[in-house]
């Protein structure tokens, strides 16, 4: 399924506003998805170089973002919204509910 980029929008916000002891809790795959795929989605392919040996975090920042090369803007946009919204299924709480319902209707 395709999503809109107003879709996108709303789902990188509330991504962004998920508290930290909430009942929706990315992990750290979920985290890489969402980096990657917002990265190409504003900035295109990555063009920059690789973190040094000890920057652990940069590094895989950088993996996930090359690892999702040749995506358009549109398929990296809608990828972010379907992880997003398979991510608020595992959770049968009222907050979901209405996060998914957000979304879809942006």
């Amino acid at each position: 399924m395709s999503y809109t980029a107003a879709q996108f929008t709303k789902a990188v916000a509330i991504v962004g506003d998920l508290p930290k002891d909430g009942p929706v809790q990315p992990s750290q795959e979920d985290k890489l998805f969402f980096y990657a795929h917002f990265k190409q989605a504003n900035q295109g392919d990555n063009t920059t170089t690789r973190p040094g040996m000890l920057d652990f975090v940069g590094k895989a920042k950088w993996d996930a973002w090359t690892g999702v090369k040749g995506l358009s803007t549109e398929e990296a946009q809608s990828k972010y919204v379907a992880r997003f919204l398979a991510l608020l299924e595992k959770d049968e709480g009222e907050e979901s509910k209405k996060n998914k319902e957000a979304v879809l209707n942006a």
